[in-house]
């Protein structure tokens, strides 16, 4: 099984802004229930639906980015900062075609996403994750990444019309103890090389 983690493969995912091109290969993992069960929206069930979620949801989010394989959309990753004064922080979210999973293809888009994102939100000093208690893979790739889980929120919020618990995570910029931290700040640098393009490869996977 290949490994997305893996600087000679890393090459080959990018991220760049939601076309309506993608439409059918986000019916075709936006339509399996095992990768929208944990996601605010219903599965997809047709193409118009895909179209109308790419130019109603993708394009007018404020960092809404499609995962691609060989330019092929095999997920997504966003990054929604807060407002007023709530603006210091920013949510992150994220979903990977099931039959991708396991391949590392979630760490290395989120450490691609985060450096980008926060070039873009200067004011954002704190980016978050509600995961719910059950999706351990997703607890996963957070704790790759450098994220520290913060505590446990009981009866949260609904999901698919059950209310669930879930737990913070959460990133700082300034956080400097771990490996990876280390590189999101190299990214963040003023002299960091890392060009913005509308699809871009990570110099590094760890």
């Amino acid at each position: 099984m290949e490994n997305y983690n893996n600087n000679n493969n890393s090459a080959a995912i990018c991220l760049r802004p939601f076309k309506v091109s993608d439409a059918d290969d986000l019916l075709t993992w936006g339509s399996d229930d095992r990768v929208t069960r944990f996601l605010r929206w219903n599965s997809i069930t047709s193409k118009q639906e895909a179209i109308n979620y790419i130019n109603k949801v993708a394009v007018t989010h404020p960092w809404r980015r499609s995962i691609c394989l060989h330019d092929r959309s095999i997920g997504y990753v966003s990054v929604r900062p807060e407002s007023g004064d709530y603006r210091c922080k920013a949510h992150v979210s994220y979903a990977v075609a099931a039959q991708h999973w396991g391949k590392g293809i979630a760490t290395a888009a989120l450490r691609m996403a985060i450096p980008e994102a926060l070039k873009e939100f200067p004011e954002v000093v704190r980016v978050e994750a509600l995961v719910e208690v059950d999706n351990m893979a997703s607890q996963r790739v957070l704790l790759k990444l450098g994220f520290h889980k913060e505590g446990l929120l009981r009866k949260y919020a609904f999901c698919k019309g059950h209310i669930r618990d879930f737990l913070m995570y959460s990133f700082f910029p300034t956080d400097t103890d771990t490996h990876t931290n280390t590189y999101l700040l190299e990214q963040l640098a003023p002299s960091s090389t890392c060009r913005r393009r509308s699809c871009f490869a990570s110099r590094q996977q760890l």
